[in-house]
């Protein structure tokens, strides 16, 4: 994949990406980095400032001369910046190879594409992970809360660094969609289009339980050591698989692990009478929690999965949602699948009813698929056909 190079406008400085955790494929591009905040700090909605802080990112294709055909991925709770190549980390293929790439929907040969890590993250942004400079150990939970309004706001930052002031689209899953949304609401004039996926205008009951419920599981782990655990050369390495495992079902449908698994036992032909992992879907949420303890760090996932919680759009406007999109002209197309119950078709025609509401043009593809809410991340022909689709109409002018 083509990647550009451009100049970084004096507001920023360009830095060298880090990464707590050793990479496993150090010849796959490690992206970027770069430092803000030295005479601008971030201004948090819990109150604090930051500063500096990092932005790490990667891109995929070239800008056009007129600088228009930005497309900026936004990633969900466990993603990062790697949405398409090989992570450098992990040694795998992004989490949005079928989706970004030459030749696929979010086509890299007509589009300059940006994945940008979210601060609170754990994969070169600023986030818990880091060193705070007041003490020289890592933040922990020193480092402030953040929110998904946050997230865009630096995002916003780096975009200007970047000097690219319109997107031709905003596009994300999940946590994902969130930052589409919020991008629309607080920078309408900046977004041509958004292509929300999988998501919803607030976080319920719910999604906030089962959240909990992975947080608990984390500081529950005699490693957590309070959030300072770093300075221990330790890891709460345990808990953080627990909570994958819990969050990782809620991604899932009851209808898809029935087709996957079964109750089909996992290399034994009779039950142990034990507590191991007897059944094969036990043995995938075993790998699911230990592979993801190599990629991510335990406070990032307090951090991120609390600004999932705190998402309200409407609550920012005085409980009227369709007044988040009052300033907005851009295009939507919304997705959701039949057997996402984490984020279900009515939160998407929610969103769809208030933009509509709003003078936007929104229309919603609910997608047949039986692999719930991580759908968007597999091979769905119908969500690979719309959002080419839609792409195409948005750069030519003939959306809508």
């Amino acid at each position: 994949m083509r990647r550009s190079t451009y100049l970084v406008r004096s507001m920023a400085e360009a830095v060298t990406p880090t990464f707590p955790l050793p990479l496993k494929s150090p010849e796959a591009p490690c992206g970027y980095a770069m430092r803000f905040g030295m005479s601008e700090p971030l201004s948090l909605d819990c109150g604090r400032k930051l500063s500096p802080y990092t932005i790490a990112y990667i891109t995929y294709g070239g800008l056009d001369a007129e600088r228009s055909n930005a497309i900026l991925v936004c990633h969900a709770l466990s993603g990062d910046q790697f949405a398409a190549g090989i992570h450098p980390v992990t040694g795998r293929r992004g989490w949005w190879e079928t989706m970004v790439g030459p030749g696929k929907p979010i086509d890299t040969d007509r589009y300059f594409v940006i994945c940008a890590n979210v601060i609170g993250g754990c994969m070169g942004s600023t986030g818990p992970v880091e060193i705070n400079p007041a003490t020289g150990d890592a933040f922990g939970l020193d480092f402030p809360v953040v929110t998904i309004r946050d997230m865009v706001r630096a995002q916003a930052a780096f975009l200007d660094a970047l000097e690219i002031p319109t997107l031709l689209c905003v596009t994300g899953g999940s946590m994902g969609g969130m930052q589409a949304l919020q991008w629309v609401a607080s920078y309408p004039e900046r977004v041509r289009s958004a292509i929300p996926i999988a998501t919803s205008a607030r976080h319920t009951a719910q999604n906030i339980a089962f959240h909990e419920v992975g947080r608990q599981a984390i500081m529950a782990d005699p490693n957590w050591h309070g959030g300072r655990y770093r300075c221990f050369g330790a890891a709460p390495s345990k808990g953080l698989a627990v909570a994958r495992m819990v969050g990782h079902l809620t991604y899932l449908s009851e209808a898809a692990l029935e087709r996957k698994f079964g109750r089909a036992l996992q290399g034994r032909e009779t039950v142990s009478f034990g507590f191991g992992p007897d059944f094969q879907v036990e043995n995938y949420l075993h790998h699911q929690g230990s592979t993801f303890v190599e990629r991510f760090d335990a406070a990032s996932y307090l951090y991120i999965s609390r600004a999932m919680d705190y998402f309200d759009l409407a609550a920012d406007y005085s409980g009227e949602l369709k007044s988040a999109f009052a300033e907005s002209r851009a295009c939507f197309r919304l997705f959701s699948f039949t057997s996402d119950w984490l984020f279900p078709t009515s939160e998407n025609r929610r969103i769809v009813e208030a933009l509509r509401g709003a003078g936007n043009q929104a229309e919603l593809f609910e997608i047949e698929s039986d692999r719930g809410h991580d759908a968007f991340l597999l091979h769905e022909p119908e969500l690979f056909l719309r959002v080419r689709e839609f792409l195409d109409g948005v750069s030519t002018g003939h959306s809508g």
